[in-house]
């Protein structure tokens, strides 16, 4: 492992914005706080999730242009988040944190309807059909948001996949759920919300030649 991962590693146990539930507490339904989000940020507004994060550009910077809303990324790769979470320090947000565990276990770090709203941004596509059942989209997963969301709250997805976007058009059409928007490149789309072209992720600057793909839907 290189010394620049140990390092942020180590750092990271330092951050009071990163939180690291042990997986067997998770399973167990023993993170003490689900259903009192609100207890760690002490208000009470609305809770954003940015799922995958990655380096949390996306929780970052939503969170530094809505201070009335409250952030969280999440991500399993703790060298990833290490950024956000320094970032957020170094600018001294309160409304915003990271967390470091497997998405699949969401529903044990939040309660029935807890959470505002979700963004995806460039989540691997998983394109191989033996891979789909890692696709944060799919059936499972969107049943999965459901539960923690709010009535009528909106999942965003932004993606330079043309393939996820339209398995996800077809995956929300299945489940009988609002497509909100859907816009097949947003750089060239004078409709495109502004939260969807002017922030981009570390992946989205390097790979910037791609056409990006964004939609919403609305959990029902």
């Amino acid at each position: 492992m290189g010394g620049n991962k140990l390092k942020r590693f180590k750092e990271n146990l330092s951050f009071d914005n990163l939180l690291q539930p042990n997986r067997e507490d998770l399973v167990n339904d023993k993170f003490k706080l689900k259903g009192k989000w609100s207890n760690f940020f002490k208000n009470d507004n609305p809770i954003i999730l940015e799922l995958g994060c990655g380096k949390g550009e996306y929780t970052f910077s939503l969170a530094s242009k809505y201070p009335n809303q409250n952030f969280i990324g999440i991500d399993i790769k703790g060298a990833r988040i290490w950024k956000g979470a320094k970032d957020s320090i170094s600018e001294n947000l309160k409304n915003v944190c990271f967390l470091r565990c497997q998405i699949e276990l969401i529903d044990k770090v939040f309660d029935v309807g807890e959470i505002s709203e979700i963004w995806l941004t460039f989540p691997d596509p998983q394109i191989k059909f033996q891979r789909r059942k890692h696709r944060l989209l799919n059936t499972n997963f969107v049943k999965l948001y459901k539960k923690i969301l709010k009535k009528n709250s909106l999942i965003h997805l932004k993606t330079d996949s043309e393939f996820l976007h339209g398995y996800t058009l077809g995956i929300a059409e299945g489940m009988g759920l609002e497509i909100v928007k859907s816009n097949h490149d947003i750089y060239s789309n004078r409709n495109a919300p502004t939260d969807a072209i002017n922030i981009q992720t570390f992946y989205e600057k390097k790979f910037s030649d791609k056409k990006i793909t964004y939609m919403c839907f609305k959990i029902m």
